[in-house]
């Protein structure tokens, strides 16, 4: 059973290129797709408390239902916006990762370098091109 778990979207680059950057380490996640299987109310707010954000920066305010759904309301309580994301897994703002040390929104991608117990095994460059480790599994 692995140490690490990511909530993760396929659909979404910076998740890919997470999750890239963790079997790069030579780990083999626990993933979560969280569209399909979204996180209990209990499990979310404890991803939430363990990241150190607040409920708001935990929610993808790019997506079209935000707006829709007049999320950006500062009026809008804590509670109401679990309840939104409860609903509507698409909201939960990916990736999410949990290592033993630590629990991190992992955008930009290269963040969870700093969550990994083991370095990268060799070079990694992101989908784009970017380059984030060299050879020698150092970031550039």
């Amino acid at each position: 059973m692995s140490n690490i778990t990511i909530y993760h979207n396929p659909k979404c680059g910076t998740s890919r290129n997470t999750l890239a950057m963790i079997r790069n380490s030579g780990a083999e996640p626990q993933v979560i797709e969280y569209l399909k299987t979204p996180p209990t109310r209990e499990q979310l707010l404890a991803l939430i408390a363990a990241s150190g954000l607040s409920v708001r920066e935990v929610m993808r305010s790019k997506e079209t239902l935000f707006t829709e759904l007049g999320l950006a309301d500062p009026a809008r309580t804590d509670a109401e916006l679990i309840d939104a994301m409860l609903a509507h897994p698409i909201l939960i703002n990916r990736p999410l990762v949990v290592t033993p040390l630590g629990t991190r929104l992992c955008r930009p991608s290269e963040l969870v370098l700093d969550l990994l117990p083991q370095p990268q095994q060799g070079a990694f460059s992101k989908e784009d091109g970017e380059a984030v480790i060299d050879a020698q599994g150092r970031r550039v």
